[in-house]
This record gives C-alpha cells, structure tokens and sequence, in this order.
C-alpha cells in the first residue's frame, strides 16, 4: 500500500477525540498476574499506555502555547500511548508514576537505555556509563528495573532495548570509542535480556532503520550481530523481535522512497521502513532471531525533510505521525508506536555544548534546541500543526 492509502485507513481512528474516561484501574487492582505470550502479536490485546511523565509534560505545553487555537488540539496528544525512556540511573525512578496508573488493559512501554559507552558514534546523547562501567550497568541499573517489574506482575510490559547500541558495533566499528564499547555492548544487551525475560515482559532490540541496517551490505550483518547476543543470552523466549526507525523519520510504505533517487540509492533496496521490515525479518529468520517490529511512526508524519538519509537531529518541518496501532497491515509488523516522545529534544543546537553534535547544527536541523531529551516547546508545537494525520 502507498502512504496516502494507510493514511486513508487510520485517520479517522487516529484523529478520534481524547478518552472521557476519567477513572484509571491501578495496577495493583488488577487481580490476575500477566503472562504475554512472545510467539503472538500482544499488541492485538493491549494498548501502549499514555505514560504519567509524557502526559505531564504535553499538559504543561497546552498551559505554554505560542497560539491558543492549537489548544484543543494539543491536549488530545496527552493521551496517545509513548514509550517511557529509562535513559539513565536516576531516571528509573519515573518507573513508579508511570505503573501507578496503568489499567490492565494497558502495556507501558519503556526503553532500556544506558550501556556504557552508551551512542559511540554521536556526542547529544552519550550516557553516564563509560566504556568499562559494565558491572555498574548491571547492578545500578539493569537489576532496580528488573526489581520494579517483577514487583509488578500484573501488569504488562513492552521494552525497547538500547537503542543505536548493536547497529553501531556494525556500522561504526571503525570509530575508537565504538572499539572500546563493543564488549560493553553485546555483553550488556546479553544481560539485560537474560535478566528481563520475565512472564508478563515482551522484548524488541533496536535494529536501528532502513537507511542505517537496510543498505544492501548491512543487512545480513546486522541480523547476524542481533541474533549473536540473542543467543549469547540463551535465546531468551520473551524477546519478539526487533524495534525499527526509533527516534526516526522514515515513512512506512512511501514508495519511491525519500532517497530512492539518490546517487546511492541504488545500495538500498529498503527504501522505506515497510520494506526494510520484511528483508531484515528474513536475515534474521536465516540467522536465527525472532522476527517480528515494532516501528515508530511518532514523528514521521512529513517526509521530504533531511538533505541526508543519515540526518537525524531533531529535523525541521517535521510532524506527528500515525498513532499507535495493531493494525499495520504487514503479519511481520506488530505495531506501529511512539518511540520517541514528540517535543523532547534529540540533541542541542548549541556549539559550545559540550554534547554538541555537528547534526544538530545542520541546515535540516530545528534550531534553537535545547541538550537531548529537554523538553522543546516550539518543537512539539510544529510537529502538532504538521501532524499527518491532523489532531
């Protein structure tokens, strides 16, 4: 299907008003213990939660608008379900607002995220871990999570694990600091999957997008890179497959794509994430992975933005894409969700950052932009007025 068609089938669904239910079912209320089965589509049964901290901080944009007709529309963002980002030690303590209002009908969703020498090839969202902080990893953050959880057996859980991690040690093998952080890395992701494969716990592993693992040498790597610790953490039975276009920009099924006309164009047949779906799900299949995605559509509602396929930093013109759904049309595809919270920064426009990155400070790049995931008004203001579908 081309894109204005999928759009056709979620509009009217996706552009529905707010939930008017104003009593949440605790977590602690729901009565029985959850157990997700990873060899079917969870997503089929329940919704991705609309998380305390990003709810709190759209209903402090909605009190901030630079135009109050964008209110209305504003609002209703609050209850789209996103993924809760655990990016560092401190920040695992969001995980106890984020439970407290969870219906059982409801997954939350949250993304692993702080191995040492966390984005090797990027400097706006370099962790607290450095490279050889492994047990610390391990013992400060990976097991207070897997505390939490398993304190939470009745509710259900969708993790996204570490994202950019393993497709860094395929692609950017030949930067030092990714030298240095590959055992980290594969040692890490091998942990937190072993240790998070509890009952009521699906899994996916970052497997970056179609212009980063789609290029036609990348593929069969990456899949044997993810399927390597997979295994090294004994084919853990929860993890369902992989996480694509987190944090990203590509369109599902826009066909040609938006780089198909490049000078290298012809390097990449997944021109766009729909098609890099079913060719890496093969090379994983072959390689002996789970093969099913996730893919974030949270800001991908605008296409024709970035000079470079490789551009990623917190991209002007950009809008809110389709809202979370089962209903992809792909049987490989479980859902599409919101990754990335739209409004939260990927990284500071400011050159005398000390994590300034050259992307943020490119021509296709928003600016001003505050430090990776501070919250940036004018920003999630312009991707509610270009949402595609429209509030």
């Amino acid at each position: 299907m081309k894109s204005e068609t999928v759009l056709a089938l979620f509009a009217a669904g996706a552009a529905a008003a707010p939930s008017t239910k104003t009593a949440r079912k605790a977590a602690e209320a729901c009565s029985d213990a959850v157990t997700l089965d990873a060899s079917t589509n969870v997503w089929k049964d329940y919704t991705l939660h609309p998380n305390s901290f990003f709810r709190a901080e759209v209903e402090a944009a909605v009190e901030n608008l630079s135009d109050a007709s964008l209110a209305e529309a504003a609002a209703k963002v609050a209850d789209v379900g996103s993924f809760l980002w655990l990016d560092s030690i401190e920040n695992i303590a969001k995980f106890d607002d984020a439970i407290a209002d969870l219906p059982c009908e409801n997954i939350l969703g949250l993304v692993i995220y702080d191995l040492p020498g966390r984005d090797c090839a990027a400097k706006a969202s370099n962790g607290e871990l450095s490279a050889d902080e492994l047990d610390r990893y391990k013992s400060e953050y990976i097991d207070p999570i897997v505390e939490k959880i398993k304190a939470n057996p009745n509710s259900a859980f969708a993790l996204i694990i570490e994202p950019d991690s393993l497709p860094n040690l395929v692609t950017n093998i030949d930067e030092t600091a990714c030298q240095e952080a590959a055992d980290a890395y594969e040692a890490g992701v091998a942990y937190a999957l072993e240790q998070l494969n509890l009952p009521n716990v699906v899994m996916y592993i970052d497997a970056g997008h179609g212009g980063w693992l789609g290029w036609d040498d990348n593929i069969k790597p990456g899949a044997e890179e993810l399927a390597k610790v997979y295994k090294a953490a004994g084919s853990p039975e929860q993890v369902r497959g992989f996480a694509t276009n987190i944090a990203g920009w590509n369109a599902w099924d826009l066909s040609p794509g938006e780089f198909a006309d490049s000078p290298d164009g012809q390097y990449n047949a997944c021109q766009n994430e729909e098609i890099y779906v079913t060719k890496f799900s093969a090379a994983l299949e072959s390689a002996g992975f789970p093969a099913h995605a996730i893919v974030d559509t949270g800001r991908n509602g605008v296409t024709g933005l970035r000079e470079e396929w490789g551009d990623w930093c917190n991209v002007d013109g950009a809008g809110f894409g389709v809202r979370p759904t089962a209903d992809t049309g792909s049987d490989i595809a479980d859902a599409f969700v919101w990754g990335k919270p739209g409004g939260e920064s990927d990284g500071t426009s400011d050159t005398s950052a000390t994590r300034y990155d050259s992307f943020c400070g490119l021509s296709d790049a928003y600016k001003p932009s505050p430090e990776a995931g501070e919250w940036n008004q004018d920003y999630f203001e312009m991707l509610l007025k270009n949402a595609v579908p429209a509030f």
